[in-house]
């Protein structure tokens, strides 16, 4: 048993280690320019994603809403679309689990503004409530029809959010078990190397 558990945490941190190799570092550069562009013309910012990816959604909201804060300068305006329980749940509740994120953007989202999506599968695949995350896709129907930016973190192929953003950092692993955490841990370790580097371009500007 032993054995078994030290031969699974060598395998994750060796993929973890290749995995760096294959990110690609330019669609990185791009985000974190698409997000300084945002803040220079106070653009509005809005994040959203399901399971894991919301509590990611959330963490990279609260980054970029206060960890990009320097003194004497203006804010990014970043909203979370995965925190209000009782809005989803009444979403849900009347017109279905698809509708919480396009109907909580009718109202704000503008041209100009960028929708960020967080996704293990970018909403490729099915479960037993049909296919995955067409919430998302939803809201990012929406975003192209106004002319927003779409920025995508996936995983795997990239689905239809790697298809449908004008950016999207795709995860490159093809397999479980594997697959979904290390997706996810990537998520958040680009999550945090996107806000520290636009702390610090809002620093220099």
């Amino acid at each position: 048993m032993e054995k078994r558990v030290k031969e699974y945490i060598d395998e994750y941190f060796s993929r973890m280690n290749n995995l760096i190799q294959e990110i690609p570092k330019g669609k990185i550069e791009e985000v974190i320019e698409t997000l300084y562009s945002a803040w220079e013309k106070d653009a509005q910012v809005f994040i959203m994603g399901n399971g894991g990816s919301a509590s990611t959604a959330s963490h990279f909201v609260c980054d970029l809403a206060k960890g990009t804060i320097v003194k004497d300068k203006k804010r990014l305006k970043v909203t979370s679309l995965v925190d209000n329980v009782p809005l989803i749940s009444s979403w849900t509740n009347d017109s279905g689990f698809g509708s919480i994120f396009i109907e909580q953007l009718r109202p704000w989202l503008k041209k100009g503004d960028i929708l960020i999506g967080v996704s293990v599968h970018g909403g490729s695949g099915k479960g037993e409530a049909g296919p995955w995350s067409q919430n998302l896709v939803k809201a990012m129907s929406l975003a192209k029809e106004r002319k927003a930016k779409i920025i995508g973190f996936s995983g795997f192929d990239g689905g239809a959010m790697k298809e449908m953003a004008d950016i999207c950092i795709t995860i490159p692993i093809n397999s479980e078990p594997l697959g979904t955490p290390l997706v996810e841990s990537f998520h958040v370790v680009l999550h945090h190397l996107v806000c520290s580097s636009l702390k610090q371009k809002i620093e220099n500007s």
